[in-house]
């Protein structure tokens, strides 16, 4: 045998080698996109998945919205309810007013020291 038909058997070994390594490659991308059990269909999962928590962060923000904006509307409410006690508290009419402690205290201080 020659070196010529040496280098031919082995190239024929190598090119039946590379189309078995083929032909294993191409079945298992084709499970791989298989869109029921393979990557394809946990993509179309997740896909499905993705839009469905699209839609719940999307209500959840305009809820969120809705809640800053009704608390907004009640702090408003309470700060002129809040002003509108104060004004009444400064123009209404003033009562008897008992004397404080250090008043008190001052008037028997007073008295005790002219006696």
């Amino acid at each position: 045998m020659t070196i010529a038909q040496l280098l031919q058997v082995v190239l024929i070994t190598f090119t039946i080698g590379l189309s078995g390594f083929c032909f294993m490659l191409a079945r298992r991308l084709r499970k791989l996109n298989d869109l029921e059990t393979g990557l394809g269909g946990a993509i179309a999962v997740m896909t499905s998945e993705i839009g469905r928590l699209e839609k719940s962060i999307l209500l959840a923000k305009a809820e969120a919205t809705a809640a800053t904006q009704a608390l907004a509307d009640e702090i408003e409410r309470a700060k002129q309810e809040r002003a509108f006690w104060m004004l009444q508290q400064k123009f209404a009419e003033p009562g008897p007013q008992r004397p404080n402690r250090l008043q008190r205290r001052r008037r028997r201080e007073g008295a005790v020291a002219d006696a």
